[in-house]
């Protein structure tokens, strides 16, 4: 029987999160799954990681220190422009549940609005969707 699964390998992700837990957490999720991976606590780190990581995902918590996670997007929208790269496909992860934030997530240009606390698998199965990541694997 063949069954399409996911593969993150050699995936470039860049978590932003001002929760220290948080980020060990996903860190050690993604690279179990292969994924090249760059954790920081705030927008200003993650721009400047921006310079030399060229990340396949951007996944952002939208409560951040001194700057959102909307802001942090537009300029990351911005860089990419004018670096003539392609958009970072992005996920908010937020405590904000209701539609309003939501809505407002996707409008700012986030891909995928999740909430806190994040389901793994969830956000397992976002990533490789929104990077196309399928491969067909074999089981017997």
């Amino acid at each position: 029987m063949v069954k399409k699964c996911l593969s993150l390998k050699e995936l470039r992700l860049l978590v932003v999160d001002d929760d220290v837990d948080t980020r060990k957490i996903l860190a050690i999720l993604f690279k179990l799954e292969g994924a090249k991976i760059i954790t920081v606590a705030s927008a200003a780190e993650a721009l400047k990681v921006m310079l030399y990581f060229q990340p396949d995902v951007l996944i952002c918590d939208i409560c951040l220190p001194n700057e959102d996670g909307y802001s942090l997007l537009k300029k990351v929208r911005t860089l990419s422009q004018e670096q003539r790269r392609p958009q970072i496909p992005a996920i908010a992860m937020t405590a904000f549940v209701n539609e309003e934030h939501r809505a407002h997530a996707l409008l700012t240009g986030f891909q995928r609005h999740l909430y806190k606390p994040i389901d793994l698998k969830l956000l397992v199965h976002v990533v490789a969707n929104l990077t196309n990541s399928v491969s067909n694997c074999n089981f017997n």
